[in-house]
């Protein structure tokens, strides 16, 4: 009898945020297991043969390869508005515009 383990599956729009306890049977890899998870009910824009995964905050490269392990997080990446280095170059040109103004 295969054991099933427990693990979360995580994705966040701007506007939603969602974390999906699921068990799946070890030996799974992460693309199965974030499929098994059903996430794509509340995001149906989920492609999950090529949204990019990761654990934890930490991208891996190949989802399809890498097992589950009891407890982790698989969160499913969608793709950035804007390059979080012009976000903070806009950031900090706002805060410049605002304390010139006061």
């Amino acid at each position: 009898m295969t054991k099933v383990i427990d693990i979360e599956v995580a994705y966040a729009t701007p506007s939603r945020q969602e974390i999906v306890v699921v068990g799946v049977p070890e030996g799974t890899n992460l693309r199965e297991a974030a499929k098994l998870s059903g996430i794509n009910k509340w995001f149906p824009e989920i492609d999950y043969d090529v949204i990019p995964m990761g654990i934890f905050g930490k991208k891996v490269a190949k989802p399809e390869t890498e097992l589950v392990s009891p407890g982790i997080r698989i969160e499913l990446y969608r793709p950035l508005l804007i390059d979080p280095k012009q976000a903070r170059l806009n950031r900090a040109a706002k805060k410049v515009a605002q304390e010139t103004k006061a």
